[in-house]
């Protein structure tokens, strides 16, 4: 799935995000609003992981969805 599409429907994704990484809050996916550099960085954030790692979780989760 590209990833416009994930943005463009933002408030459907949201959720799923939410369950994916529950450590992020809905202040914070609110701030993300589909935008996925946020949405990584949010993620290194919240985990402490790498960049890297980070872009691997959504690149996951996208081919999920």
């Amino acid at each position: 799935m590209n990833w416009d599409i994930i943005e463009g429907k933002w408030m459907e994704y949201k959720g799923k995000a939410k369950a994916q990484w529950g450590k992020l809050t809905d202040d914070d996916l609110d701030v993300i609003n589909g935008r996925r550099v946020e949405l990584a960085g949010k993620i290194q954030q919240r985990y402490g992981i790498a960049k890297e790692e980070a872009e691997r979780q959504i690149d996951e989760w996208q081919g999920r969805h």
